[in-house]
């Protein structure tokens, strides 16, 4: 008797193409398991040999929250570098520790949550660091390389699967679930979907995520654009998964739908594919998909569409074809190639503000270096534990030999008396200083627990004195004399336990509350005070122990002694990345926190040759005059320390750029919430004044000249050739920008736009000639008078130089575009978001599902202008679709008001319109002016007559 060999399933077989695979074994699942797999966490399906599949691997600079791994540069250093090949091989490096460290442990996923293309619009975003620059190309540039990177080259199995974070117009942490960005309709097109978009086409993207916020007055997670615009950018299917906890906010907080069901299934309708919510819980995902189906709110038809964008990801790493997967072999993991990488990239990312010749370092240089960063490696939320680990201080000891280096930290040195005389006291505790946050690996790292093995702090007579620091605003850390931060445990007892403040809420930071003739000790995770018991030091509802500051050393006294025994002093300043600006926590000011200030002043009164190091996330508003040499560089990862000495020593020529604009002062910037860029003039494409450092601003150790501009017009594409020579002694890196400016512009359009960039070396004399192609589509703007781009005839400047504001070579390009014409309101009317000029007005959801609307903010008049309105041979009535209550007045170039139709009976809902109509006699080509007053959503203006 012959025994037949099953036949291999088609979704098994390697030869077909993936549709069919895909199509194959959808049809195998059942109903209950394509369900399941709508969670972030999919089940195996042992029948069908399945392995159970997770969404979501962050990995934003290195694989991150699995334990140890390469850490490279925050995501605003790498961004900093301005070189795509640098970034692309970071990309590559991530991904290649991503499957050596999977292969040892199956919780490290491939579908990798990186990387983030929010644009760096306003400097007090607390993520700042998440993102790489404030301009769209710039970003798609360096996240095309990252994610070409994490993809790797194989042209069907990819190594890793990126998906871009987050969808869409996110720049704020206040209220992140709650606040809506009013983005108009220029700003969408030309500002807030570019970098999205030339990342998906480039086509090393599998997916996005949508992020918590609402964009005009709809949650991004029941998105219209994810169809309208995204699915439509290639042919691949894109995974989109959702932000944690998102779903749930639908109802809970957003308040945008009366059920889950009901989130739930507009959310799959609009195109979520995968369901981050409740951990690794995926009952109450499952329990409303069954429940919108049994409602009839979804068909198996939408739930198979998001499990197949699902399957097809799967098969692209390779999942059902581990015998073909080219890297299901690969074990790169902390090579010495991926530590020199590093290197490079910390390197590359530091740049050079100002230097009026004290850098580098002259040979025999003694060196004070403090400050409260002169001796720490930061990592943020997103970063792998530290393999290595590179201090400024440690970087300048190796460089320089430790004899000619001293340091000075900077600390307030304190002890903390009680009301009985006593004094809080740190126990000694053997070992307790090995113990690293994170190393053990977590797939959700803010339910790490913090450490309950160790004594919880006492009082004595003498006490242990503590180093404070405070990081701004009164927010505190204090830390034990072997180096450990005092922090509070689920038990409410104050230890001294970890090695670095950090975690979801931070443990280790307090605050000093004025009390009577003493200070109340608030512990800020917890929000309770500190208080001694007699089974130890706890935090607590009642009975707040009283405490005076015992300062047994200033910070500024200790620095103003290594800095007058020094020749050159170096100033390391900054943020602690899980401190102030943070996920969840926004800035509130561009100065640097008063102790740092403090430092510096006192390093500045010791000695002249001070130079400030900003080691940070994001910019600063300083006062650079007085120094002698400035730098700033992002957390730059393992290597930080070693990459920073070796520039400041000369052996590497400084060449990173800024990303984005260091305003002078708080008052240049727009709120936070305020997501007009062009009509508040944000960033440098339309800020008006004078900034502190412009973008794309860095200096050098040598000199380049440009020259040779020559500009070609071929077809669609503009080519701009030029030359660059060092004209200096070293051999150094130099970034060469090109920017285009329209001359005569209709509507307000950027001072000068980015449209290429490139990063190249250069020994003494050597020449370079570059060649930029510009397409002519990068020229054009958004023209809401007909819902498309267009090109506009007329002069160009083409510029080049060494950033937005230093100029080299410019050449003036006139160009055959498509004229405008007046809008034809009396055959079409007008969409009210189509607006040109707007005050006091927010843009808001017309529907549920789809659609914008007009209405005044709160407490304000709405005003709307739409320029060159054409009526005709002659119009006699106006109509308005208008929900709520309320009035629109309308005028014409600016006149009087010629009409008010007003809305007194409330609609029953905000998406209740009717329409409202009234006398207006108009003829020829107007700039038609809207005034809006009271709770009122305009949708729509027609002319008839």
């Amino acid at each position: 008797m012959t025994v037949r060999t099953p036949r291999t399933p088609p979704f098994r077989d390697p030869q077909l193409p993936f549709a069919k695979r895909v199509d194959d074994l959808l049809a195998r699942l059942t109903p209950e398991e394509k369900v399941s797999f709508l969670h972030q966490f999919a089940p195996a399906v042992e029948r069908l040999g399945l392995a159970a599949f997770r969404t979501g691997q962050e990995a934003l600079h290195g694989v991150a929250w699995m334990g140890p791994a390469t850490v490279f540069p925050q995501a605003v250093g790498l961004g900093a570098t301005w070189n795509d090949d640098l970034v692309r091989r970071v990309g590559e490096a991530v991904s290649k520790e991503a499957r050596a460290m999977r292969a040892r442990d199956d919780r490290v996923g491939l579908n990798v949550w990186a990387p983030v293309v929010n644009l760096l619009r306003h400097p007090l975003w607390g993520r700042n660091e998440e993102g790489y620059a404030e301009d769209p190309k710039l970003t798609s540039a360096i996240a095309v390389a990252y994610t070409r990177g994490l993809r790797g080259d194989h042209p069907v199995y990819w190594r890793t699967a990126p998906v871009l974070k987050h969808w869409l117009a996110h720049n704020n942490e206040t209220r992140r679930d709650t606040t809506s960005s009013s983005v108009r309709p220029r700003v969408l097109h030309e500002y807030d979907l570019r970098a999205f978009r030339e990342a998906v086409e480039a086509g090393a993207v599998a997916g996005v995520m949508p992020a918590y916020n609402l964009v005009n007055g709809r949650p991004n997670h029941v998105s219209p654009y994810l169809r309208e615009h995204l699915r439509t950018w290639t042919d691949q299917d894109l995974l989109v998964c959702s932000d944690a906890g998102a779903p749930s906010n639908l109802v809970d907080s957003e308040h945008y739908f009366a059920t889950h069901e009901e989130a739930t299934a507009a959310a799959l309708l609009a195109g979520v594919d995968s369901f981050t919510d409740h951990g690794t819980d995926p009952a109450n995902t499952v329990a409303r998909v069954r429940g919108a189906l049994e409602q009839g709110l979804l068909t198996e038809a939408d739930v198979d569409a998001a499990v197949r964008r699902q399957l097809s990801v799967r098969f692209r790493l390779g999942e059902f074809d581990p015998d073909h997967d080219p890297h299901a072999a690969t074990g790169d993991f902390d090579t010495p190639e991926h530590r020199a990488l590093a290197r490079e990239a910390a390197e590359q990312a530091v740049v050079l503000l100002r230097n009026d010749g004290l850098l580098p370092l002259a040979p025999g240089t003694r060196v004070a270096v403090v400050g409260l960063l002169a001796d720490e490696c930061k990592l943020d939320w997103y970063s792998g534990t530290l393999l290595h680990r590179s201090t400024p201080l440690e970087g300048l000891y190796e460089r320089f030999g430790a004899e000619r280096v001293e340091f000075a930290e900077g600390v307030d040195r304190i002890r903390l008396r009680t009301a009985d005389g006593t004094f809080l006291h740190v126990p000694p505790a053997e070992a307790a200083s090995d113990h690293v946050r994170g190393a053990e690996g977590a797939l959700d790292p803010a339910l790490l627990a913090g450490r309950t093995d160790l004594p919880p702090l006492t009082t004595d007579a003498t006490g242990t004195e503590l180093a404070l620091v405070d990081w701004g605003e009164g927010v505190l850390t204090l830390r034990a004399p072997d180096g450990r931060h005092l922090s509070v445990a689920d038990d409410g007892y104050v230890r001294a336990s970890a090695d670095q403040p950090g975690g979801w809420v931070v443990q280790e930071t307090f605050r000093l509350e004025p009390h009577g003739s003493g200070h109340l000790l608030r512990h800020l995770g917890t929000g309770r005070h500190v208080c001694v018991a007699a089974d130890g030091v706890k935090v607590a509802e009642e009975d707040p122990a009283v405490f005076e500051p015992v300062v047994t050393e200033r910070g500024e006294e200790a620095v103003a002694r290594a800095a007058a025994r020094a020749d050159v002093v170096l100033v390391v300043a900054g943020n602690d990345p899980h401190i102030g600006g943070r996920e969840t926590a926004d800035r509130t000011t561009l100065r640097l926190p008063e102790h740092q200030e403090r430092l510096l002043r006192a390093a500045r009164t010791a000695n002249r040759d001070t130079a400030l190091v900003l080691v940070s996330s994001y910019p600063y508003a300083i006062e650079p005059a007085h120094l002698r040499a400035v730098l700033w560089t992002a957390h730059g990862g393992q290597a930080a320390g070693t990459a920073l000495a070796r520039v400041l020593a000369g052996d590497v020529s400084p060449a990173g750029r800024l990303p984005q604009t260091w305003y002078e002062d708080d008052s240049d910037l727009p709120d936070l919430l305020d997501y007009d860029v062009i009509g508040s003039r944000q960033t440098y494409l339309y800020f008006e004044g004078t900034p502190l450092f412009p973008f794309g601003h860095g200096l050098s150790y040598t000199s380049f000249g440009y020259g040779d501009l020559a500009v070609r017009l071929d077809e669609d594409v503009v080519r701009v050739s030029f030359t660059v020579t060092n004209t200096g002694r070293v051999t150094a890196d130099e970034v060469a920008q090109l920017y285009t400016r329209a001359v005569n512009p209709s509507v307000p359009r950027p001072r000068r736009e980015l449209a290429a960039h490139r990063r190249i070396t250069l020994a003494p004399g050597e020449k370079a000639d570059l060649t930029f192609e510009v397409p002519l589509s990068a020229l054009e703007f958004w023209d809401v008078s007909r819902g498309r781009w267009r090109l506009e005839p007329g002069p160009y400047d083409l510029l080049v130089g060494t950033s937005s504001e230093d100029v080299r070579l410019r050449a003036t390009l006139t160009l055959d575009g498509e004229p405008g014409a007046p809008r034809p309101v009396r055959e079409h009317g007008l969409n009210a978001a189509d607006f040109d000029e707007q005050s006091g007005i927010e843009i808001v959801d017309r529907t549920r599902t789809t659609g914008d609307a007009v209405a005044p903010a709160p407490d304000r008049t709405g005003e709307l202008l739409y320029r060159d309105c054409d009526f005709g041979t002659g119009v006699t009535r106006v109509s308005v679709e208008v929900a709520g209550e309320g009035t629109v007045g309308l005028s014409l170039d600016g006149g009087p008001s010629l009409t008010e139709l007003t809305l007194r009976t409330p609609t029953s809902g905000p998406y209740d319109y009717t329409t409202l109509t009234a006398e207006l006699t108009a003829d020829g080509v107007h700039d038609v002016h809207l005034r809006l007053r009271g709770p009122l959503r305009l949708a729509r203006v027609g002319f008839t007559g």
